[in-house]
């Protein structure tokens, strides 16, 4: 095991956290004292995880998480500094997960401060296919000030091994992509995030997969933003990858155009998902808002039905592993 002094500065920054950080190390492209190697460093921390600093620079390579209480933060002064990036796609390794420029599967997970991307599409040569930036199906995970850049299946936000709860929360992020690229059957709170289409032929936010009523699963964006390339067509609020997928927007600035009806069947004239999943809005504004044009089975929200979906009620009021500013 290796050790490093750090900084004062770099100290400070240290993950707001309700447990001191037991372990310390820096990752950084030029440090004569720090590991080149993000996943050197991961396999350096102990059983118990630790903290991460990565110096800003561009890492790529690809990222694999599997201990709890790793928490991997950019020490630059944006998330733009501090970029991981890689470019498989599912059609080349085998199948979308695998293609993860970052996979964390470990509980009590944190992302800070930098870039995650798959640059698969960016590759003219490449034929289309799903090419995951991160993957995460941990629980009480938190990512926060970080850009997820991709295009298909660009976040998946899943449950863990043989369907492991997986709680997640997410807050001033940066998420671009197209067809389905926030997708998964985590239950995963979203606050103050970006949600940024690109150029395509179809633009669909989210791909929710609850697969029974009974599932404690669902995504919550919470006071986000919707954009759009101006290329960007066919853009859609969600469509249910399974039969009870639960997605709901509370107070979203729907700044891109996104088509009247707002959710679209998982497969036209094959299946029929649409009348069994739960899809909401709440005090939607912008462009993209249109209350009297809307799928049938979805619906607008009363302010005490919004009220169910908050933060504390969406997470039981088990909120001690957000950050501090949050779990009072």
């Amino acid at each position: 095991m290796r050790y490093f002094l750090i900084s004062t500065a770099i100290l400070t920054s240290c993950f707001q956290l309700p447990k001191t950080c037991a372990e310390q190390i820096l990752v950084s492209p030029s440090g004569d004292k720090a590991y080149r190697s993000i996943q050197e460093a991961i396999d350096a921390l102990p059983a118990r995880g630790g903290d991460i600093l990565i110096a800003p620079g561009i890492y790529r390579e690809k990222v694999k998480v599997g201990k709890s209480g790793v928490h991997i933060r950019g020490t630059g002064k944006k998330p733009e500094d501090t970029v991981v990036v890689y470019g498989d796609g599912a059609i080349k390794v085998g199948g979308t997960v695998h293609s993860a420029t970052m996979d964390a599967s470990g509980d009590d997970f944190r992302l800070d401060n930098l870039t995650v991307q798959n640059d698969y599409s960016l590759n003219p040569v490449n034929p289309p296919s799903q090419a995951v930036a991160l993957a995460i199906t941990g629980d009480k995970d938190v990512i926060t000030h970080t850009r997820l850049l991709g295009a298909q299946d660009t976040l998946f936000a899943n449950k863990g091994p043989n369907g492991r709860r997986a709680r997640q929360y997410f807050s001033d992020c940066y998420i671009e992509g197209h067809v389905d690229y926030i997708f998964g059957n985590a239950k995963a709170y979203f606050q103050r995030c970006e949600l940024h289409g690109v150029a395509h032929q179809a633009v669909v936010y989210t791909a929710q997969s609850k697969e029974s009523p009974e599932e404690d699963s669902a995504y919550v964006f919470d006071h986000c933003t919707l954009t759009a390339d101006l290329a960007a067509r066919g853009i859609a609020l969600g469509r249910p990858w399974r039969s009870y997928a639960t997605v709901i927007f509370l107070s979203t600035k729907m700044n891109a155009p996104v088509i009247a009806e707002g959710w679209i069947e998982w497969d036209r004239d094959k299946t029929n998902r649409l009348m069994t999943a739960y899809y909401a809005e709440y005090q939607s504004t912008g462009i993209g808002a249109n209350l009297r044009g809307r799928e049938p089975y979805s619906h607008q929200l009363t302010d005490g039905e919004a009220r169910q979906w908050s933060l504390k009620s969406f997470f039981a009021d088990d909120t001690n592993w957000l950050p501090n500013s949050l779990s009072k």
